[in-house]
């Protein structure tokens, strides 16, 4: 019996997965799962209640807590709310309570596409495809501040480029599952490519790893 098909998509912030996994998602016919907005969500509740987001065993509980309906919140997607997420996903019980979670998710029968920074290397190990999706900091601050800028927010592309560095060395340098391509992930560098580009080029990847499942 074949296995569901999972992909994994993994990468720092602003590079683009969530955007390109949508639509692979779609493109597949694939449940598809945000796993960001997990940590995102424990860490704005955490916030709104006043909480420490330093004290690992108060992050733990609001983890334990969370359920679906706690993902809709369109300002999880927000810069604030990013920042927030890298803060508390450095507590290994944060992650315990949210890898459950997420593995419950990508073992559905009806097979799931998950991005987030350690799909590939923690979550789903097993997955048929993996990707990682990458551009340089510069591009990722540029994307970054254009987009607040569009909502009309008063932004400064140097405190961007400065926030994107320091959370990349934050997300790379943490003890648990930190940030890193998995041994066997497909690296996609979209620092050139539109979303068009972008996504004919993970087609083409997952094209040829589903066809070529041992070539891996």
């Amino acid at each position: 019996m074949t296995r569901p098909l999972t992909i994994a998509i993994d990468g720092p912030a602003a590079a683009g997965k969530g955007t390109l996994a949508k639509r692979v998602a779609q493109h597949y016919g694939l449940p598809y799962l945000d796993t960001g907005l997990l940590y995102r969500a424990v860490g704005k509740l955490a916030a709104e209640a006043g909480g420490d987001l330093d004290d690992a065993e108060a992050m733990a509980a609001i983890a334990a807590r969370l359920d679906t309906s706690h993902l809709d919140d369109g300002t999880l997607r927000g810069h604030e709310a990013g920042e927030l997420a890298s803060r508390v996903a450095v507590h290994p019980k944060v992650r315990d309570a949210l890898t459950a979670f997420q593995r419950g998710f990508a073992t559905s029968e009806a097979g799931a596409v998950l991005d987030g920074r350690d799909i590939g290397t923690v979550i789903c190990p097993e997955a048929q495809v993996k990707i990682f999706v990458t551009a340089s900091a510069e591009v990722r601050a540029r994307r970054r501040t254009d987009e607040l800028l569009a909502k009309g927010r008063d932004v400064d592309y140097a405190r961007i480029l400065a926030e994107v560095k320091e959370r990349d060395a934050r997300d790379a340098g943490r003890s648990v599952a930190p940030l890193r391509p998995a041994d066997d992930a497909h690296l996609l560098d979209t620092s050139e490519l539109g979303i068009e580009a972008a996504f004919r080029a993970a087609c083409d990847v997952i094209d040829r790893s589903l066809a070529n499942p041992d070539d891996d």
